[in-house]
């Protein structure tokens, strides 16, 4: 097929220095002709300077956001004069808002780690701007928000976690009616096969060690406790508009089946392709088209592979539970739930707590929010907004830091 001309496109990366922001400045890199992309805008937390500063002098965005005002002079030390000269640096709450505003893109990767990403995917779909999305917690903590979005406006929302693309490109076009079930798959993470005695003492180091997937810290630790995939799940009920009781997980351990779709007539679609995040943001990117793969080929008979699945333990997974039953109670507690899992990630990886403490901390943080006045304060859940939301994200977050370890 011939190509259909040149796709130019301004393209906006949030979390440009983590996994998924450096992956798609490689995509970026190695797409084909038929596609162009300017990098306007980049936002990064600044922890990684020497990353961000090359970046910097790489694309040449026009604007750069920080998450810490004291990174800003650490930065600015490493550029050249002509990329200080060329680019406007914002810093403070409302930075990634503005970067969202005033870079102009058609398109923002939201590379995000935690509730941060919510407020950016907001101001973006508010503005007609097409978002490719990693950051789950966008439609973990504000699905209404994000939906009701969504609905005002014409922009797109093209999900990037592997998982949601797969079933993103099998739901295409397909009436709801047609689908009973759709099922995510998880690979279990660095303990799937512990004796069930061990898990509570995992070091982080244990946890750290994925099997498959190359990720962040916090998503890694999720995938261990299968926090991940309860988020997931919820993300899949407002992307897809599905209820509960059609959303499904199974444990695959090799990562190759990203997502499946059974079909009312007991027909079965399933999507299969290596485990490298560089494939669904391509996608992304280049939605509604396809570029050519510059990756090394899949091949299926050359190393074959046995494609295995289990049924999810819930005693192996006790937070997996917690999280999907926030998720079907609605309103804020989906928020309450991601800000205690958060925090219950960092305390875990300053080792101030066990492993075994990560479903305790988020069961009894939720127990209190639930007899809080938080949780009664008369609002319906569908007409929450975005302070209600993030009020709760705080309580959630101090409440956590303050829960200690029966002893």
């Amino acid at each position: 097929m011939k190509p259909t001309g040149v796709k130019r496109r301004r393209l906006c990366v949030l979390g440009s220095t983590g996994s998924i922001g450096t992956q798609t400045l490689d995509v970026v890199r190695a797409l084909d002709a038929r596609f162009e992309f300017e990098v306007v805008g980049l936002a990064a937390s600044g922890r990684r300077p020497d990353e961000l500063a090359r970046q910097i002098e790489e694309f040449r965005p026009g604007w750069v956001a920080l998450a810490r005002p004291d990174a800003l002079q650490a930065l600015q030390e490493r550029l050249s004069p002509n990329a200080l000269k060329a680019t406007r640096f914002l810093v403070g709450d409302d930075a990634l808002e503005q970067l969202v505003a005033e870079s102009e893109p058609d398109l923002v990767v939201n590379g995000l780690v935690g509730a941060v990403g919510l407020r950016p995917t907001l101001a973006a779909l508010e503005r007609g701007i097409d978002v490719g999305l990693a950051n789950k917690e966008s439609l973990v903590v504000g699905g209404p928000l994000v939906r009701r979005a969504l609905e005002r406006g014409s922009a797109k929302l093209i999900p990037i976690d592997s998982e949601h693309s797969a079933l993103f490109q099998l739901l295409q076009g397909r009436p709801s009616v047609e689908v009973a079930r759709v099922v995510l798959t998880a690979s279990g993470g660095a303990l799937r096969d512990w004796p069930l005695e061990r898990i509570p003492k995992a070091r982080p180091e244990d946890v750290l060690r994925h099997p498959t997937w190359r990720m962040g810290p916090r998503i890694t630790v999720d995938s261990a406790t299968l926090v991940n995939k309860a988020l997931e799940m919820i993300e899949a009920h407002w992307l897809f508009e599905l209820p509960y009781e059609r959303l499904d997980v199974v444990i695959h351990p090799q990562s190759v089946v990203h997502g499946l779709v059974e079909l009312g007539d007991g027909s079965w679609l399933a999507h299969l392709s290596e485990p490298d995040m560089r494939i669904p943001i391509q996608y992304a990117l280049t939605y509604p088209e396809r570029a050519a793969r510059r990756l090394a080929p899949f091949d299926l008979t050359g190393t074959p592979i046995a494609l295995e699945f289990r049924p999810l333990e819930r005693a192996r997974y006790p937070a997996f539970g917690l999280v999907v039953e926030a998720g079907r109670r609605g309103g804020a507690y989906p928020a309450v739930a991601n800000a205690a899992d958060e925090v219950a990630v960092e305390r875990f990886l300053r080792r101030e707590i066990a492993f075994g403490d990560i479903p305790r901390l988020i069961e009894a943080v939720l127990a209190a929010y639930e007899s809080a006045s938080l949780a009664s304060s008369g609002t319906p859940p569908d007409q929450l907004d975005l302070e209600d939301v993030l009020e709760a994200d705080r309580w959630a977050r101090a409440r956590a830091r303050l829960w200690k370890p029966p002893s």
